[in-house]
């Protein structure tokens, strides 16, 4: 995956044929684990949600996510490294702790440059859970970033600094705007394929 230092990108996955990707509740906590360890010293996180078979991350790429491994054959950013390492150390566990076999996720991970919807996909994500029917508000599912912004959580994964900045998000409105339709174009441009 190609990054541009300073853009913003929508990452994302689902599970092998749709199936779960998440099976007990610590597994979320146990991604989560892996994204702050792998995503986030490689990029700036500013939105993600972990749903039942996929997740949703937002990023801006910054320096770190330039770097080029080196120690592999052909070098690879940073980020991409994460994300594969990310992905493989998730399926790996998960799958020793569930006795399965094969791929966990689809093959190709995609990931869309987000700079022109870059408000829109970040409460897209956001809404996923209510949209999916799993909540009747978005403050009460647990697996997405949501509430770091909403309670400004000073120990969450989120850059919230860096989403405030770039997304003239209004404290005094958060709760409101998050909660605004997204136009059927607009899901369009950047929902699963």
């Amino acid at each position: 995956m190609l990054f541009n230092e300073g853009s913003f990108y929508h990452i994302y996955n689902r599970g092998n044929n749709k199936q779960l990707i998440f099976f007990q509740e610590r597994n979320y906590q146990y991604f989560l684990d892996k994204v702050k360890k792998y995503i986030v010293p490689n990029a700036n996180l500013l939105a993600w949600c972990l749903m039942p078979n996929h997740f949703h991350l937002l990023i801006q790429a910054n320096e770190a996510t330039e770097k080029l491994v080196k120690e592999k054959p052909i070098p690879i950013n940073a980020l991409t490294e994460g994300i594969r390492l990310l992905l493989s150390t998730y399926s790996q566990g998960v799958q020793k702790q569930q006795n399965l076999k094969g791929n966990l996720f689809q093959q190709k991970t995609k990931s869309k440059c987000a700079d022109e919807y870059l408000t829109t996909v970040f409460h897209y994500i956001h809404q996923n859970a209510l949209k999916a029917g799993l909540v009747n508000r978005i403050e009460d599912y647990s697996w997405c970033s949501f509430r770091e912004y909403l309670i400004n959580t000073p120990d969450g994964l989120c850059n919230t600094s860096v989403a405030y900045e770039f997304m003239n998000l209004d404290t005094g409105r958060f709760l409101e705007d998050s909660y605004a339709v997204i136009s059927d174009y607009k899901v369009k441009l950047f929902e699963l394929e």
